[in-house]
C-alpha cells in the first residue's frame, strides 16, 4: 500500500505538471481571482486524474470502452469550452479577487475529462509498475489516492508561486500575461477541435 501510494505520487505530480491548456487555465485563474480559485480549480484537475487513474488501476473496461469510442465527440466539446474560455480572457475585464465558487472546481473536472485518451497513459503506466487490482485492492486504491495527491500537490505548489508572484507584477504584465494565456487557450481549443474533427472524417469515410 505504502509503495502504491509513492508510486502514485511519482506519477500524479509530472502527469500534473505537464504543459497544456488546463496550465494556462489555472493560471489565468490564479491571477484574475486570486490563490484560493487557482487552488480550488487545481483540485477539480487533481480529482479528474484521479477519476481517470481509477478506471485505469481498477480496469473497468466497459466505462473505458465508451470513453475511448466517443473521444471524438468529448474532445469537440472539449476544444469548444477551451475556445469560449479562450476568447472570455481576452475579451473580458479579470474580475475582482472573489471566493471560490463550486463552478471553479466543477468546470475543471469537466475540462480534464475530456481528454479520455489519459485513461491509455494510466494503464500503459500501472501495467507497467505491475499495480492493477489482480495484484490486490489495496495497492490499487493507493495508487490511485497517490495519483491524486500529487497532482494536488503540484497545483498547490503552482498557485502558490503564482499568487505569490501575482503581486509584485505591474498591470501591464498581468494584462499581457492574460492575453498571453487566452491566445494559448484559443490555439489549444482549434488543436482539439482539428484533431476531434479529423478523427470523425476518417471514422465516417
Amino acid at each position: 500500500m505504502a509503495r502504491a501510494l509513492a508510486l502514485g505520487l511519482l506519477v500524479g505530480f509530472p502527469i500534473a505538471a505537464s504543459p497544456g491548456p488546463i496550465s494556462f487555465l489555472v493560471l489565468r485563474r490564479t491571477l484574475a481571482r486570486g490563490w484560493r480559485s487557482g487552488l480550488v480549480s487545481g483540485l477539480g484537475v487533481a480529482t479528474g486524474d484521479a477519476i481517470y487513474a481509477a478506471l485505469a488501476a481498477f480496469g473497468v473496461a466497459v466505462v473505458t470502452n465508451v470513453l475511448i469510442s466517443q473521444r471524438r465527440w468529448i474532445g469537440l466539446l472539449g476544444g469548444i469550452a477551451l475556445v469560449v474560455i479562450g476568447l472570455r480572457t481576452i475579451s473580458q475585464n479579470p474580475p475582482p479577487r472573489s471566493s471560490p465558487k463550486r463552478a471553479d472546481y466543477a468546470s475543471m473536472v469537466a475540462l480534464t475529462l475530456t481528454n479520455p485518451p489519459t485513461i491509455l497513459s494510466f494503464s500503459a503506466v500501472f501495467a507497467g509498475l505491475g499495480l492493477r487490482v489482480e495484484a490486490g485492492w489495496l495497492p490499487a486504491i493507493g495508487l490511485v489516492v497517490g495519483v491524486m495527491l500529487g497532482s494536488a500537490l503540484w497545483w498547490v505548489v503552482m498557485t502558490g508561486l503564482v499568487s505569490a508572484l501575482r503581486d509584485r507584477m505591474t498591470p501591464a504584465v498581468t494584462h499581457a500575461i492574460r492575453l498571453a494565456s487566452g491566445l494559448a487557450l484559443i490555439g489549444f481549443g482549434v488543436l482539439a477541435l482539428v484533431s476531434a474533427g479529423g478523427g470523425l472524417v476518417s471514422v465516417s469515410s
